[in-house]
């Protein structure tokens, strides 16, 4: 069985709640809608963007928390098709925090083996903030271990409309047969392949929704939602999540 020693940090409750779970039933991708940064700023009579910073710095805490336990994947919910209607000023400082974020978090990342990725559309990004991410891909593509997959730009609808349509203009080029399109062929039209599905979701906040988030990937996903807002769902709230989903029965419709 895999060893949970080797959590990352030093609080003893986090260490003892990895210690309780199944190493045998770790879910291989856990995906996180990263909600509730303006509300933990604004309760603490600090700007959203405040709490966004605070967001980005619990990234890295989560991250190494799933390694340590054997997550393959951690997709983070880092900024959606809707996020461009928000103030300027307050998406202006979203686009700024992978240029802060990665310059001080790649080194300890590639020292764990940590591979990045990205799921979501370049066009409408700044440049900046492309090359901060296109960076951290390129220093981290021969990393073997955790994918840690932000969801940047993305939106589930127009993933599936856009796969829909690449996909009609395959079967009109004689590509692709109609009697070949199953599941797992409009899969590979996706944003999200070649990454398995999620087996878990966590939303922060208390939220009880998906906001557009990979609607056909978590088709059979566990849900698991929280009252805690982003910044302050820590390792050991991480561990008691998996805990959770270790405790469900997955049955994909059967008995």
């Amino acid at each position: 069985m895999m060893s949970f020693r080797k959590w990352f940090g030093s609080k003893p409750e986090g260490e003892q709640a990895a210690l309780k779970l199944d190493a045998d039933n770790i879910p291989n991708h856990v995906a996180v809608i990263m909600d509730g940064n303006g509300r933990w700023a604004q309760k603490r009579g600090l700007p959203r963007v405040a709490g966004h910073h605070s967001g980005m710095k619990n990234v890295k805490k989560i991250t190494m928390a799933a390694n340590s336990i054997g997550v393959k994947v951690l997709t983070m919910y880092a900024f959606s098709t809707e996020n461009w209607k928000r103030p300027k000023e307050e998406v202006d400082y979203l686009m700024k925090l992978p240029m802060e974020f990665f310059p001080k978090e790649i080194d300890e990342l590639i020292a764990n083996n940590v591979q990045i990725r990205m799921t979501g559309w370049p066009e409408g990004l700044p440049n900046y903030t492309l090359k901060a991410v296109q960076d951290a891909i390129d220093q981290t593509k021969h990393n073997t271990g955790l994918i840690l997959n932000f969801a940047l730009n993305y939106g589930s609808r127009k993933e599936m409309l856009n796969g829909i349509q690449r996909l009609a203009q395959d079967m009109k080029e004689n590509k692709v047969a109609a009697d070949e399109v199953d599941e797992a062929l409009f899969s590979k039209y996706l944003l999200t392949d070649p990454l398995p599905d999620p087996d878990l979701l966590i939303r922060t906040s208390g939220e009880l929704r998906i906001s557009n988030f990979m609607l056909w990937q978590l088709a059979y996903s566990e849900l698991y939602f929280t009252d805690l807002c982003w910044p302050e769902f820590t390792e050991p709230h991480f561990y008691e999540a998996i805990g959770e989903y270790q405790r469900r029965a997955r049955r994909y419709g059967g008995l």
